[in-house]
């Protein structure tokens, strides 16, 4: 048995624990790794939206930054009352796999700053960092909280089936408590609290006595609930997996009223 599946089939009677009712709320192990994940990533509709943000002209000396408490030096709009920024670069850009349309950009978290004192340049200083600071990178505001402890499944939703386009922390395998991307956001009716089946796509065989492809049947792969809704695209946790997820797999809206 691979280990793979072996993790899973241990994971599985407390993922099953996991998989809120309608109108219950989510549990504390569920409230944990969306709080973790939600510190390091985030998703912008657009380049645009990063490309305009204020940005990093130089650090202390001109040094490259890689420790915290230590100065850089900003321009564009910020907000004294605004006390802490993140830092990002742009990462990803996100396409449609079917019509090819422009979804967003993954804004690559590097860090966070302090505001200390506005003039012709803002100095800030790092309060935390993932890797080097760079010029060019840029300064955002936090995103709203998603309110984690009053999140609830709602007990109806709109149908919506896509696509899982993106794995945030970059493995290849998926499996549960792990977070991923959807192609689908708010536009297409996803909502905070909803939850989705994952339907992976039966594998081609040959048949043996015609010789002739055949593909099997598609499969129940697990179980996923929207935690951050954008316009165009989604997170979700996954809560429930009876085999490893990946990239590509379908996913559609679980039937809550059953």
């Amino acid at each position: 048995m691979r280990k793979s599946l072996l993790v899973l089939l241990l994971w599985a009677p407390f993922a099953m624990a996991l998989i809120p009712q309608p109108g219950q709320r989510l549990d504390s192990s569920t409230q944990k790794a969306i709080q973790g994940f939600l510190l390091h990533n985030r998703i912008l509709d657009s380049p645009q939206e990063l490309d305009n943000a204020p940005y990093i002209v130089a650090a202390d000396a001109g040094r490259v930054l890689g420790a915290t408490g230590e100065r850089i030096y900003a321009r564009g709009s910020l907000d004294p009352a605004q006390p802490s920024y993140g830092i990002f670069r742009r990462g990803r850009v996100y396409t449609d796999p079917n019509t090819r349309e422009l979804l967003g950009v993954n804004a690559d978290d590097i860090g966070t700053a302090r505001f200390l004192l506005a003039d012709d340049l803002t100095t800030l200083a790092v309060q935390r960092v993932t890797q080097e600071v760079r010029p060019g990178d840029r300064l955002l505001r936090a995103e709203p909280d998603v309110g984690l402890a009053d999140l609830k499944t709602p007990a109806t939703a709109p149908f919506v089936e896509g696509h899982i386009i993106d794995i945030p922390k970059g493995v290849t395998q998926i499996g549960v408590l792990d977070t991923v991307t959807l192609n689908k956001g708010r536009r297409d009716g996803l909502v905070e609290g909803q939850l989705l089946t994952v339907i992976r796509a039966g594998a081609s065989v040959r048949d043996a006595l015609t010789g002739s492809p055949t593909r099997l049947p598609e499969v129940r792969a697990g179980t996923l609930l929207v935690f951050r809704t954008y316009e165009k695209l989604s997170y979700a946790l996954v809560l429930s997996a009876s085999r490893s997820l990946a990239v590509m797999d379908r996913f559609e809206s679980v039937d809550q009223t059953q």
